[in-house]
């Protein structure tokens, strides 16, 4: 077995449970986070026996990780109430899930140190949720050295990273919508060109990478959902349904209306997923520009409006 898989499985069992569980504090607008107890394993083949000490540097490590949360006014510490009576480290997980739950948890944070030399050691933590056994934070750090003050520099960095992890909200699944074009020109009746089609695809391009580069959303491909040549402008549940379909959480469906061959106006608006109710619509006001400018002007008005940033254009 690797040494990368052998850190991985001193806590891989504690992901796996027979089912969700219900917590009572899956609701909470402040999450309760229960700091669960870490396992250690020595691979370094050193002669001198450290157990006691590797034993105690571990509850120091986890003891100071709950310290950390407790006092961390963006999330609320619980422990179990069940004292001597707690299942042990090695119980079932699902043992250890119940008594989480038991205790108005809605995240557990679990973890495991590997020694895999003199001078480095590994530390894999995650965190869960109770309610959905959803895997919110999973990753592996690396420190050197084994004394207190190298446990204790790596105990800060990893729950820096950790806190930071569960306070920042998930990005919402979005589904990004192809741009459409609202001809209200007096040249409308001569119907779409080639160089159009390439610009609206454009500036759906560049939508896509302000959006993904904005952290707030994760995108899911649209284009599987949309039949060629079908219009959602006009379509009452279409921009919600195809979202739906596609498992996002919102769409976004932008339009660019074409005033005159250089003016025209972008404008965007996005539905909640589950009942096509209007989250958020704009537009950038009249632009002057021909359709070359057209994603210049649709990344900008995603940026002020939906992202709320104030960058200058580019």
């Amino acid at each position: 077995m690797s040494h990368r898989r052998s850190v991985h499985c001193l806590f891989l069992a504690l992901l796996v449970v027979a089912g969700p569980l219900r917590s009572a504090a899956a609701s909470d607008p402040v999450p309760a986070v229960m700091v669960d107890d870490f396992s250690y394993l020595d691979t370094s083949g050193e002669p001198i026996d450290q157990t006691a000490a590797h034993q105690r540097r571990l509850q120091a490590f986890v003891a100071a990780l709950k310290h950390d949360v407790a006092t961390d006014q963006r999330l609320r510490l619980v422990s179990p109430s069940c004292g001597a009576a707690c299942p042990a480290a090695d119980a079932p997980p699902a043992a250890r899930w119940q008594m989480a739950a038991a205790a108005g948890a809605g995240i557990v944070i679990t973890g495991g140190v590997q020694k895999l030399s003199t001078l480095v050691q590994w530390a894999r933590v995650a965190a869960i949720d109770v309610a959905s056994n959803r895997v919110l934070f999973d990753k592996l750090f690396t420190f050197r050295g084994d004394n207190d003050e190298a446990w204790e520099r790596a105990e800060t960095f990893v729950s820096r990273q950790m806190r930071e992890a569960l306070v920042t909200p998930a990005p919402v699944r979005l589904a990004l919508l192809p741009f459409e074009l609202d001809d209200t020109s007096a040249g409308a009746a001569l119907g779409e060109t080639e160089a159009d089609h390439k610009e609206l695809q454009a500036a759906t391009d560049a939508v896509r990478q302000v959006l993904e580069q904005s952290g707030r959303y994760r995108l899911v491909d649209a284009a599987a959902g949309i039949k060629p040549g079908q219009g959602l402008r006009a379509c009452d549940d279409c921009e919600a349904r195809i979202a739906r379909e596609l498992g996002a959480q919102q769409s976004l469906l932008g339009i660019i209306r074409r005033i005159g061959r250089t003016e025209y106006i972008v404008g965007f608006r996005v539905r909640q997923a589950d009942d096509g109710a209007l989250v958020l619509a704009g537009d950038s006001g009249l632009r002057l520009g021909a359709n070359y400018s057209w994603s210049r002007g649709a990344v900008r008005v995603i940026r002020e409006q939906l992202l709320g940033s104030g960058d200058s254009e580019r």
